[in-house]
């Protein structure tokens, strides 16, 4: 049922939970920023729509114009993230959630709607091809096998910035480029920061903090993005023992 979920607004966001990272009592950082970041982006026509029960269960999609990545294109919205975990798979919920993001769209006069996706499915991206069941095809790549995926109600098609598709930069040392948009980024890039310190190698991190910033990214983006040796690698967050394989090659 659709009354089952609800939108995040700027009278109920304080209250809410924010689906990934799930906390009663104590603050965590990641969340609190994320709910900082999410109250700049609402009146964008940001879009954070959950099921309202304690779980992970939630679609995040925003107007492409003022979505932090870069992806290029007029009157598209992008979803940044789709995602059913746990006891709650099986439900539908995903399906109605991603009807709802489609409904929207078309009620609002977009041309379509647009994601990222890889030639083989990524941890921390939503699933290609639960979106292709949906129409959702590839309408521009990068040289290692990331996909822009799109459902074009009218024809035309977003692309990958240039600039995203450069894949390198002139530092070698590990650079993360990362925003506060996931709650999970905060102990990720202390992580990065921890490990790093700890073995003794450089490193640089880089926060991804306004609209210009993500749109002029040398690489694909949503929200973490990982170089080594002047090379892009992931935009996957790492563990600690990925980390250190990373930085031993």
């Amino acid at each position: 049922m659709e009354d089952q979920f609800l939108n995040l607004t700027e009278e109920n966001l304080d209250r809410e939970h924010l689906c990934c990272i799930i906390r009663s009592k104590k603050p965590h950082p990641g969340v609190e920023a994320k709910r900082a970041w999410l109250r700049e982006r609402l009146h964008e026509g940001h879009v954070f729509r959950k099921l309202d029960a304690k779980g992970v269960v939630f679609i995040e999609y925003a107007p492409l114009e003022t979505a932090w990545v870069p992806v290029e294109g007029d009157n598209y919205l992008y979803i940044y993230c789709l995602w059913v975990s746990g006891e709650f798979k099986g439900k539908g919920y995903g399906r109605q959630m991603m009807e709802y993001c489609l409904a929207d769209a078309r009620a609002n006069g977009k041309s379509g709607v647009c994601m990222l996706g890889a030639e083989k499915q990524k941890a921390w991206l939503s699933d290609q091809a639960f979106a292709e069941k949906y129409g959702f095809e590839t309408v521009d790549t990068t040289p290692d096998g990331y996909r822009l995926l799109a459902l074009s109600f009218d024809g035309t098609k977003p692309r990958f910035g240039e600039n995203a598709k450069r894949q390198a930069i002139e530092p070698q040392e590990l650079t993360v480029y990362y925003s506060s948009q996931c709650p999970y980024i905060h102990q990720s890039v202390e992580l990065v920061r921890k490990t790093c310190q700890e073995l003794e190698v450089p490193y640089a991190l880089i926060p991804v903090d306004t609209l210009a910033k993500a749109k002029a990214l040398p690489c694909v983006f949503n929200n973490w993005a990982v170089f080594y040796r002047g090379k892009f690698v992931t935009v996957n967050l790492l563990d600690a023992a990925a980390l250190k394989r990373l930085l031993k090659k």
